[in-house]
C-alpha cells in the first residue's frame, strides 16, 4: 500500500490500537490530551492582549535615546536647567526666494511663524530665540558709551525706518550665521523643546508635533517663502509618518511568505494556519508591550517582524513534520504528539537561544535598547505558546490534505531506494558531506573571514553621511539640513563643553583664558567651523570699550573688566550665578570621524588643565550627545557578541551535551557576524542604536538554523548512520524547511530596500543578507564541519545499522516504530 493509499485510508480521528494516550513528556500529555482547555486558554489570552494591543501607541522619548549613565550625559543633565535647551531642539529657517530678510511682509510672515511656534507644545518657550523674541540682542559701543537693545525695537512699524534699523540692529547683534544667514535671505526660529507637554504631563507626541510643524510648512510657504526645518524632533516624526509605509512592507512580507510555503505544501489550510500562528505571536508580544506601558518607536517597529520572521521558522518545522507523518500514514492526531515529541525540545533550545541573544541588550545604557531587549524577549518567548504548542494542537485537529501528505513523501521514497535525494539541489548539498566538497566549503569559508575581517576593520561607529542617515539623501530633512550647512556658520551640528568654576568665577581672566586656549585648539580641526564662547565675547566687548579699535582685540588679565561684559552677555553662554560656562563648538557634520577628533582634542585639554578653580565637562548639544551614544555603543557591541555567543555555545551544549557538535553549530554563526559587519563596511552603514538589534537577531536566527538541522543528523548518527546518510534524513526532515524559510524571508525584506526611509532599507539588505547566509551556513558549511568532526566520534546503535534504518525508512507502515525510536535519541540531540 502506498503513501497516498494510505492518507486516503487512514481517518484523522482514529487512532492505531497500540498508541498510548499515556505516552510521551509530561507537558506532551498536558497539552494533547487536554486540547481543548488549551485552545480555550490560547483564544481568551488572544482576545484580552488583541485588545490591549489596540491601545499601544507610536512615539520616541528623547532621552531614552540617550545613554544616561555616560559621563557626558550625566553631566549635561546635571546641569540642564542651565544650558538654554542644549538637548532636544528644533531649527526652523524662514527663508526669501527673492530680495532679503529686511521686508515688511517677511518679517510679519516671521512674527506670525515665531508666535505659533512659541504656543506649540512642549516648547521651552523662555530659551526660544529669534529676530522677534526680547532675548534676541544688539550690543554697541555709543557716544555714551556701552548700549543695547532688541533686534526688533519696541517702536518697529514697518516702514523704511525701521527696516533700516533692524538691518543695522542685525549688524550689531553678532546673529549673521547664527540667527541671520550671511545673504540675509533667511533666518532662524530656534525652539528647545522639553520632553513632557506641561499642559498634560505626557510624554511630548513627536508625531503630533511634527504634523503641526508640517501644516506650518503648507500654511506660510508661498510664491516667495521658504520654510526648512530641522532637529530630533523632526527626524522622529518623519520616521513616525513613514511607518505606515514600513508597515505596508510587513503585510507584503506576510503575503510572500504565505505564498511561498502553499508552493511548498499545497495545502492551503496549514499555511494560513503557520501564519496566523505567527502572527497571533506578534498580537501577543504588542499587548504584553502595551499593559508594560511601553511604547513602539521608530526603532522597535521591526521587533514585530522579526518575532514574525523566527514564527514562521520554527511553524513551518512543525508544520512540515506533522505533514510527513501524516503522508506516511499516521493519523493527523498521532503525527502532531510524534512531531511535538520530536521537535518540542530543539524548538525550545532555539528560542530560549533568541531570547538571550535579545536579552544580552539589556546591558546597552539606553534606554530605547532596553526596551526593544524587552519587546523582543517577550516576542520570542510567546512564540513558545502560539507555535509550539497551539500550532501543533491545531493541526491535530484539522491535518492537512491528502494531496500535499501524500506529496510530501511521494519524492522521498524514490530518491531513498536510490540512497539519493531527489532533486539536483539537494543531492548538491549531500555533496558536502564528503571530502572533497568539506575541504573546498572549509577553504571558502576560510577564505571569507579573512576577507570578512580585513572589511570589518574599517567599521565605523555613528554616522558616517552628513544630515540624517536613518532618510534617504534625497528626502525633504536630509534637503533642509543642506540648506541649513550651506547658509549658517554655526551649523545645527553643536558639542557645549561644560565649563564649571566657583559661583560668580565664570568670568575670571584665569579662566577665559583657558577656555580661549580649547577654542584655539579645536577650530584648527577641519571638522570644526567656529566656536562661540564668553571668552570670545569678551575679546570683542575690549574692542567695544576703546572705540572699536581691533588692536585691544585680546583678554585684559583684568577681573573687573572682563566682569563688566557679564551684564549684556547673552545667557546661553554662562548660567544665573556665574558659575556654568558654555563653550559652544559648530561642528561641519555629526560623522563619526568629525566627532572623534573634537572629542579627543576636548578630553586631553580637560585632562591638562581640570583643577580647582575650573572643570571643563563634556558633554551636551546634540553632537554632544551623539558622540556619548557612539561611545556606548562601540563599547556595547563588543560585549553585546560576546554574551549573545556565549549564550548560544552554553545553549547548544545543553541541547547537544557535544563540543563537536556546539563547534558545527556556531562557526557558521560567527562566519555570518564576520561578513555582515564587511557588508555594512562596503554599504556605508555605521553601527548605531538601531542596528544592534539586527546584528544580535543574525546570531539568533542562524541558530534556529543550526540545531534543527544538527539535531536531527546527530539522532540518525546515533542510529548507526553514516554523516552522509544523517545529512541527507536531516535535509528531508528539517532541511528543506530550512531553507524555505530562509529564502522566504530573505525575499520579504529585500522589498525593503524600495522604502523611501533609508533606515528600513538598510535593514532589510543586512536582513535579507543573514537570512540567506544563515541558510547557507546550516546547509553547507554545518555538514563540512560535521564530516570532520562528528563522523568519527559519534557511536551508532549496534543492532540497528545505516542500511536497516534506510530500509525501514522506505515503508510507510514502518514508519510509527522508526519515529518512535528516532524520537528518543533526537528529543536528546
Amino acid at each position: 500500500m502506498n503513501s497516498a493509499n494510505n492518507v486516503t485510508t487512514a481517518r484523522t480521528d482514529e487512532l492505531p490500537d497500540d498508541f498510548d494516550l499515556h505516552s510521551g513528556s509530561l507537558l506532551e500529555r498536558m497539552v494533547f490530551n487536554q486540547r481543548r482547555l488549551v485552545l480555550a486558554l490560547c483564544l481568551i489570552i488572544s482576545i484580552a492582549l488583541g485588545w490591549q494591543a489596540t491601545q499601544l501607541g507610536l512615539n520616541a522619548s528623547f532621552e531614552k535615546m540617550i545613554p544616561t549613565g555616560h559621563p557626558y550625559i550625566t553631566n549635561f543633565l546635571d546641569n540642564r536647567s542651565s544650558l538654554a535647551g542644549l538637548g532636544n531642539s528644533l531649527r526652523v529657517a524662514v527663508a526669501v526666494k527673492e530680495g532679503s530678510i529686511y521686508d515688511q511682509q517677511y518679517l510679519q510672515t516671521l512674527q506670525k511663524i515665531n508666535d505659533e511656534l512659541y504656543l506649540m507644545p512642549g516648547v521651552d518657550r523662555p530659551y526660544m530665540k529669534s529676530l522677534w523674541t526680547p532675548s534676541t540682542r544688539w550690543i554697541a559701543v555709543t557716544e555714551e558709551g556701552m548700549d543695547g537693545d532688541t533686534v526688533i525695537p519696541g517702536d518697529y512699524d514697518g516702514s523704511e525706518a525701521s527696516l533700516e534699523q533692524v538691518r543695522l540692529n542685525v549688524q550689531r547683534s553678532g546673529e549673521i550665521g547664527q540667527l541671520v544667514s550671511a545673504d540675509f535671505r533667511s533666518s532662524i526660529v530656534y525652539v528647545p523643546l522639553l520632553d513632557r507637554d506641561p499642559r498634560t504631563g505626557e510624554a511630548l507626541d513627536y508625531g503630533d508635533l511634527s504634523r503641526q510643524l508640517e501644516q506650518l510648512r503648507v500654511k506660510y510657504q508661498g510664491d516667495n517663502i521658504e520654510i526648512h526645518i530641522t532637529g530630533f524632533a523632526k527626524i522622529v516624526g518623519d520616521l513616525i509618518e513613514g511607518m505606515q509605509q514600513v508597515l505596508g512592507f510587513f503585510v507584503l512580507a506576510v503575503a510572500i511568505a504565505t505564498a511561498v510555503l502553499f508552493a511548498y505544501t499545497h495545502c492551503l489550510r496549514s499555511s494560513l494556519l503557520v501564519m496566523g500562528c505567527s502572527l497571533i505571536g506578534v498580537l501577543w508580544q504588542l499587548g504584553m508591550l502595551s499593559l508594560l506601558g511601553f511604547d513602539l518607536n521608530p526603532y522597535s517597529i521591526l521587533v514585530p517582524f522579526l518575532v514574525f520572521a523566527i514564527g514562521i521558522s520554527h511553524g513551518a518545522q512543525k508544520m512540515n513534520g506533522i505533514m510527513r507523518d501524516i503522508g506516511s500514514g499516521m493519523p493527523s492526531y498521532v503525527a502532531a504528539r510524534h512531531t511535538f515529541r520530536r521537535l518540542f525540545r530543539t524548538g525550545m533550545a532555539a528560542l530560549v537561544t533568541d531570547a538571550f541573544g535579545f536579552a544580552v541588550l539589556l546591558v546597552i545604557d539606553i534606554g530605547v535598547i532596553r526596551e526593544l531587549a524587552i519587546a523582543a524577549s517577550l516576542g520570542v518567548a510567546v512564540l513558545i505558546i502560539s507555535n509550539l504548542v497551539m500550532l501543533p494542537v491545531l493541526l491535530s485537529y484539522i491535518g492537512v490534505t491528502p494531496k500535499a501528505a501524500a506529496r510530501s513523501v511521494r519524492h522521498d521514497a524514490g530518491g531513498l531506494e536510490a540512497d539519493v535525494l531527489p532533486g539536483r539541489l539537494w543531492q548538491f548539498f549531500a555533496l558536502f558531506t564528503q571530502r572533497k566538497w568539506a575541504l573546498t566549503a572549509l577553504g571558502v569559508a576560510a577564505c571569507l573571514v579573512v576577507f570578512g575581517s580585513t572589511m570589518s576593520s574599517r567599521l565605523q561607529i555613528g554616522d558616517l553621511d552628513p544630515g540624517a542617515p536613518e532618510l534617504r539623501a534625497d528626502s525633504r530633512y536630509n534637503l533642509d539640513t543642506a540648506f541649513m550647512a550651506d547658509n549658517y556658520a554655526a551649523s545645527s551640528d553643536i558639542f557645549v563643553v561644560m565649563v564649571k568654576t566657583e559661583v560668580d568665577s565664570c568670568t575670571h581672566y584665569s579662566v577665559l583664558s583657558k577656555v580661549r586656549e580649547l577654542t584655539t585648539q579645536l577650530e584648527r580641526l577641519p571638522g570644526v567651523e567656529s566656536t562661540n564662547s564668553m571668552a570670545r565675547l569678551s575679546r570683542y566687548a575690549m574692542v567695544g570699550y576703546n572705540e572699536g579699535n581691533f588692536k585691544w582685540l585680546e583678554l585684559i588679565p583684568n577681573n573687573a573688566a572682563l566682569g563688566a561684559v557679564q551684564a549684556r552677555a547673552p545667557r546661553e553662554l554662562f548660567n544665573s550665578d556665574c558659575s556654568l560656562l558654555s563653550v559652544y563648538v559648530y561642528l561641519k557634520d555629526h560623522k563619526a570621524d568629525t566627532l572623534n577628533s573634537v572629542v579627543e582634542v576636548a578630553e586631553a585639554f580637560a585632562l591638562q588643565h581640570n583643577d580647582e578653580e575650573a572643570q571643563f565637562m563634556l558633554a551636551a548639544g546634540n553632537s554632544g550627545i551623539e558622540a556619548a551614544t557612539n561611545i556606548v555603543v562601540e563599547k556595547a557591541m563588543n560585549q553585546m557578541m560576546y554574551m549573545v555567543y556565549a549564550a548560544v555555545i552554553i545553549l547548544c551544549w545543553i541541547t547537544f551535551r557535544t563540543w563537536r557538535g556546539v563547534v558545527a553549530a556556531v562557526l557558521p554563526l560567527m562566519l555570518t557576524s564576520i561578513m555582515c559587519q564587511a557588508l555594512m563596511v562596503h554599504l556605508g552603514i555605521g553601527v548605531k542604536v538601531a542596528i544592534l538589534p539586527v546584528i544580535a537577531l543574525g546570531v539568533g536566527i542562524g541558530v534556529d538554523y543550526a540545531l534543527y538541522v544538527l539535531s536531527v543528523l546527530l539522532a540518525g548518527l546515533r542510529h548507526g548512520m553514516t554523516v552522509a546518510q544523517a545529512y541527507q534524513l536531516a535535509l528531508r526532515q528539517t532541511g528543506r524547511i530550512v531553507m524555505l524559510t530562509g529564502a522566504t524571508l530573505a525575499v520579504g525584506v529585500a522589498t525593503w530596500v524600495f522604502s523611501p526611509i533609508r533606515f528600513q532599507a538598510d535593514m532589510g539588505i543586512l536582513l535579507a543578507f543573514m537570512f540567506l547566509f544563515n541558510m547557507l551556513g546550516a546547509l553547507i558549511l554545518l555538514p563540512a564541519l560535521a564530516h570532520f568532526l562528528l563522523g568519527p566520534t559519534v557511536q551508532a546503535q549496534p543492532d540497528n545499522s545505516s542500511a536497516a534504518v534506510l530500509e525501514k525508512s522506505n515503508k510507510p507502515q514502518d514508519d510509527d516504530k522508526k519515529n518512535q525510536s528516532l524520537t528518543k535519541e533526537h528529543s536528546h540531540a
